[in-house]
């Protein structure tokens, strides 16, 4: 998609059709490492600055009406990075919570978590999580879900391991029985699905879910991923025509 760049904050919402907002949004945000290398910081840093991106993303996806925001936050694939990185990433996720849950929660978002609940993810972490969820889960402005140790391939596994324990008959598998053992049956498929950093790949996420997903890449790395580049991104996806592998006008 390019280099979205600066937009006069006045024109953001130029040009975008309220009656046809994306739903659901995902994002896969990419770039904070290359971020901060090219500033001559550490990795750490980049992940710091993301917060801002983050903040200004989901207000701009609340204000523009889009009803579930899903953000990869740390896939299975994760754990492989520097363990001082991954110790500071468990530290910063569990800050950001603590930061910024009563303001979503004032905001009307209800905040979920998808992806493995296992040994790996420290306990505290995960009281942080079950906390923040429990607080916003009445919440119906929009659903903020955080892809947290999850990995497509990994929840496609589970739902099958899930169905054979349930003793589900091979003759009554069809799509509609896998998606009702995915770790959130009631999620709506991304309609848009978002990746930042110039990177073309889908990188693990939602592998089930965007079968039909319309995606969009920016250069922008994610530190300086702001709603105008989220708004940029919405009128790309209102310009394709979705024929969900029919023929148009049949």
């Amino acid at each position: 998609m390019g280099d979205m760049g600066d937009i006069d904050a006045n024109l953001e919402l130029e040009g975008i059709d309220p009656s046809r907002v994306p739903v659901h949004v995902g994002c896969v945000m990419d770039g904070n490492g290359r971020w901060a290398k090219k500033r001559g910081l550490p990795r750490t840093a980049g992940h710091s600055a993301g917060e801002e991106a983050l903040m200004d993303t989901i207000n701009g996806a609340i204000e523009v009406g889009v009803k579930w925001l899903t953000v990869y936050a740390f896939s299975t694939e994760n754990w492989k990075r520097p363990p001082d990185e991954v110790r500071f990433l468990m530290r910063f996720n569990e800050g950001l919570l603590l930061k910024h849950r009563d303001e979503l929660n004032d905001k009307g978002v209800r905040i979920r978590f998808t992806g493995r609940r296992d040994w790996r993810v420290p306990r505290r972490l995960m009281k942080r999580m079950d906390d923040s969820c429990e607080l916003t889960q009445d919440n119906r402005v929009m659903t903020l879900t955080v892809a947290f140790n999850y990995g497509g391939r990994a929840e496609i596994v589970d739902a099958v391991a899930a169905m054979i324990a349930d003793g589900v008959p091979a003759s009554r598998v069809s799509e509609k029985v896998i998606k009702s053992y995915m770790y959130y049956p009631d999620m709506p498929d991304p309609d848009l699905v978002i990746r930042t950093s110039g990177e073309y790949r889908i990188s693990n996420f939602l592998l089930w879910e965007l079968a039909y997903s319309e995606l969009v890449f920016s250069d922008v790395l994610w530190p300086d991923f702001r709603r105008c580049h989220l708004f940029r991104a919405i009128r790309e996806f209102q310009s394709r025509d979705r024929r969900y592998g029919g023929v148009e006008g049949l």
